[in-house]
């Protein structure tokens, strides 16, 4: 995955339950020290891109919220936006909707899509354990498809967005949030039960944290630690798991793959990522399923994992810009 985070902090290791560096220590007195994606960010009008961002509490009950991004472009009402429900990536363990690490790759992704983000602050592993993160994340898609009647709490839904261009969307672990969210569509969790008028247009895919208990192709001589580490994180999110074959894991394995609950999927994989097959894996066997949609793939050439967060932004990011403004707005 080319990590390069900052050094870490110095614990003795024999206070340390699990290593799970450069995200987390789980310490043996229950002490979770994250080492990255800490550093937040306020909601604002970025001035480089004057897209406007302000958060949302969706659930008190759990603390469930997010943060909303609008591009400052829209000048009437009788002009609506897509929405893309974003899911961050971050192993299930670090980072939140208003880390500073996403705020400037999302205000960006606003602008150049021309897309309405929200961004959900779904609850964290190993504090919160599955199914905790997709249930949350499921909470706020029903927050945000309640909007259709334009009477719910959040004004920018409410008067700015086209219920009929509904977007999952996410990279790494938030990836695959946003396939299993697609798949609860399409298994009968169906949008349209708030009320007619709410569609799930496509999900994008980047750098799908997906795995599986046969290595493919790069992952055999990948570095040991690294592989590790992702087959560790699941555990530490989902302590009871079946396996690394779970469909939840491995999506080559779910037998109602081909009902995955919209039309067109793109997949973006970077070509020294660890988890680059796992991305080329998805597009063939969602291909293969007889799901009845397009799925396209795109590979950056010299990337790695989560390049696209990290400005100022390289030329393989404005390509990605541009092909989810195209898959977004429906110029294929």
């Amino acid at each position: 995955m080319a990590f390069s985070f900052s050094p870490l902090p110095l614990t003795h290791p024999e206070e340390i339950l699990h290593d799970l560096s450069p995200f987390l220590l789980i310490h043996k007195n229950g002490r979770i020290e994250r080492l990255v994606g800490e550093e937040l960010s306020p909601p604002s009008t970025d001035p480089t891109t004057g897209v406007h961002s302000k958060d949302v509490q969706i659930s008190p009950e759990t603390g469930l919220s997010a943060r909303i991004y609008l591009p400052e472009t829209l000048t009437s009402q009788k002009h609506k936006l897509p929405v893309l429900i974003y899911f961050h990536g971050g192993g299930f363990v670090i980072g939140t909707a208003f880390s500073a690490m996403f705020q400037p790759y999302l205000n960006q992704l606003a602008l150049e899509a021309q897309t309405i983000i929200v961004s959900v602050d779904y609850r964290r592993a190993p504090e919160h354990l599955y199914p905790a993160q997709y249930d949350d994340s499921w909470e706020a898609i029903e927050w945000v498809a309640s909007h259709v009647t334009r009477n719910g709490n959040e004004p920018w839904l409410n008067d700015y967005a086209d219920f009929e261009r509904v977007f999952f969307g996410g990279e790494s672990s938030g990836a695959n949030i946003a396939h299993q969210m697609g798949m609860r569509v399409g298994l009968g969790k169906d949008l349209v039960s708030f009320s007619d008028g709410v569609k799930l247009a496509g999900i994008v895919v980047i750098h799908p944290y997906f795995w599986g208990e046969t290595l493919l192709g790069g992952e055999v001589v990948a570095d040991v630690k690294e592989r590790n580490i992702l087959e560790k994180l699941w555990r530490v999110m989902y302590p009871t798991i079946s396996g690394l074959d779970d469909p939840l894991v491995n999506p080559g394995t779910d037998p109602n793959l081909s009902k995955l609950g919209c039309k067109k999927v793109v997949v973006f994989v970077a070509e020294n990522d660890l988890l680059r097959d796992r991305g080329w894996y998805y597009h063939e066997v969602l291909g293969k399923s007889g799901w009845n949609g397009r799925v396209d793939i795109i590979e950056a050439k010299g990337e790695g994992h989560a390049f696209h967060l990290f400005p100022p932004f390289r030329e393989n990011t404005t390509t990605l810009f541009k092909t989810m403004y195209s898959f977004i707005n429906g110029d294929e």
